[in-house]
């Protein structure tokens, strides 16, 4: 019987690092991070990472290990973090895997659909339309054309947009259709487990953590950042630095946007996010949802509902 991996997965803010760490500590497991910004070096606070002493405590797998603007995709964690599982299950280990990187998760969980080479005719005219009809337009082609792989992205994230695009002219059906035809399986026993609650407290949490993040420091990181990768950054070549708490206040840092409204947007947008979190998880995963706990009792109880698998 293969061994179980616990994966514990949901919106951001849900609680998923604390309750994955619990859970390995209880088990004895080393951890694999789902995140796709944790992976490299400098982005601490905007990313959530876990704490130095989280990380002394208990190994944790593709966190700090990359430099920024190395190329890491969802395709190569879902074949590295495989074989990150089954070295740790070969040492005798239990491995748990947390985080809310989308696309890093179904890679793992599922494996990836064969999905066809880039067109580069079709991908120029994707680009001239992009620059000729704006970003917005685009999204509501993919809308029309593909909802279900629409709502897992936003207008912002015009590489993946383009993609889908490209891929539904060149084999005449939707991304989410061909993902639905045929995924590799993996030859691991995953048990997912989603972290749900209230929209209302979810949305509450997200907002408190960004004051917390700026109360750690997170303007500060922003601007370090933004000061190194400037020119990295016009290039638009750092996808992890065109993300949620960073570009709002690289915005404010280029005069765009005063420093509370690009506040406010950070947590506008890591709501938006955890809205299409949610909905990835629910219409292509294999999840079974629990309460995401409010206190430290109510998270041992379910780290020994998960141990125990008696959900």
């Amino acid at each position: 019987m293969l061994t179980p991996v616990h994966v514990i997965l949901g919106p951001t803010a849900s609680g998923k690092s604390a309750l994955a760490h619990a859970l390995a500590k209880k088990i004895g497991a080393e951890i694999i991070s789902a995140d796709s910004r944790q992976i490299y070096r400098e982005l601490d606070i905007g990313s959530a990472k876990p704490s130095p002493d989280s990380l002394r405590d208990i190994r944790h797998h593709f966190i700090n290990e990359k430099n920024i603007g190395e190329a890491f995709t969802a395709g190569d964690f879902a074949i590295e973090s495989r074989e990150r599982i089954r070295d740790i299950q070969s040492r005798g280990l239990p491995a748990v895997v947390t985080g809310g990187s989308t696309l890093y998760l179904e890679g793992l969980l599922e494996g990836f659909a064969e999905l066809p080479p880039g067109n580069p005719e079709i991908r120029k005219k994707l680009l001239q339309e992009l620059e000729s009809i704006g970003k917005e337009e685009l999204y509501k082609k993919l809308l029309q054309k593909d909802p279900q792989q629409a709502a897992t992205l936003d207008a912002t994230k015009t590489q993946r947009l383009i993609r889908s695009l490209e891929i539904i002219e060149i084999m005449g059906v939707s991304v989410t259709e061909l993902q639905a035809q045929g995924k590799r399986q993996t030859g691991l026993h995953f048990l997912a487990w989603g972290l749900s609650m209230p929209r209302e407290i979810l949305y509450n949490r997200i907002n408190q953590r960004t004051e917390d993040m700026l109360e750690a420091g997170l303007i500060k990181e922003a601007a370090m950042l933004h000061q190194k990768y400037r020119a990295m950054l016009a290039e638009g070549k750092i996808p992890a630095l065109q993300s949620v708490g960073y570009q709002e206040l690289f915005q404010h840092f280029e005069g765009k946007i005063d420093l509370s409204t690009a506040i406010d947007l950070v947590k506008q947008h890591t709501r938006n996010y955890a809205k299409r979190q949610l909905t990835f998880f629910k219409n292509r995963l294999n999840v079974t949802w629990v309460d995401a706990p409010e206190n430290e009792s109510e998270q041992a109880s379910l780290v020994d509902r998960l141990n125990g698998n008696c959900l």
